[in-house]
């Protein structure tokens, strides 16, 4: 369960002049995520897309756990498609880091190493810190108010203790701000970023804790409305430091059938 959320914030300062630009979009085509960004990967509707975004969405809602075998036979009768169509999805996850292919063993959901863990988080600070600063840049009074109405569907959740939907909304926020970067190439390197710490977070967080604090958040958006570039700089780079921090580099072994893991 996520840790209870603290006294509400003050309420937040008067936000800036909207600007005369258009609402973010994604850089690629494909499938949105619940926070309007896209999958690395994605594309359409196909059954590959579909199963594509079936094992993404489910590895970002820690529900596939690192290390979860994906048979292809399994994912044929799951989503009535062709072992070719099958492969090809599979590629195209492992391309993204979502998978490991391995020589005549098959699929699995990838784990990373605490090598790997380190160097991840350490690239997605510096990239995270030059998305906050154009997000600063551009935000929009419309952003805003989708940043606030993302943070109380947040804090809803953790009321809830719905932890699959805190971890979804989590990673959301992460991708809503860098949305507001108008960068899509940015955008597109911290979807992977956020999609490679999910898995990191399903395999080494301690189970009942909170995958990202909500106050901290909350207090990101509030230097956000105020125009605060270097205090959202800081309050982001203390966030990604206390959750890597938070994870413990070993796991715990769990076995639910791969139907329930991809939410079908």
């Amino acid at each position: 369960m996520p840790r209870p959320p603290k006294k509400p914030a003050a309420p937040a300062h008067r936000a800036t002049p909207a600007r005369a630009r258009p609402a973010s979009g994604s850089a690629s085509a494909g499938v949105p995520l619940p926070g309007g960004a896209l999958s690395p990967g994605a594309r359409g509707d196909s059954a590959e897309d579909r199963i594509y975004q079936a094992v993404f969405d489910s590895v970002m809602g820690q529900r596939l756990a690192p290390g979860t075998k994906l048979p292809e036979a399994a994912l044929c009768e799951l989503f009535d498609a062709s072992r070719s169509t099958v492969r090809q999805a599979l590629q195209r996850l492992a391309h993204d880091h979502i998978v490991q292919l391995r020589p005549n063993r098959g699929a699995i959901v990838a784990v990373p190493t605490p090598e790997e863990t380190r160097q991840i988080f350490e690239a997605r600070r510096g990239l995270e810190a030059a998305l906050v600063r154009l997000a600063v840049a551009h935000v929009t009074r419309a952003d805003l108010k989708a940043l606030r109405a993302q943070l109380k569907a947040e804090q809803e959740a953790m009321h809830r203790f719905d932890q699959p939907a805190w971890a979804r909304l989590a990673s959301s926020f992460h991708l809503k701000l860098g949305e507001l970067g108008r960068n899509p190439i940015l955008q597109r390197y911290l979807v992977e970023m956020v999609s490679r710490c999910s898995l990191i977070v399903a395999l080494y967080e301690p189970p009942g804790n909170a995958c990202c604090e909500h106050d901290e958040h909350e207090a990101i958006v509030r230097c956000i409305e105020r125009g605060d570039v270097d205090g959202a700089v800081r309050l982001m780079d203390e966030h990604l430091q206390v959750l890597e921090r938070n994870v413990c580099l070993q796991s715990e072994a769990r076995a639910p059938g791969l139907k329930e893991l991809l939410g079908l």
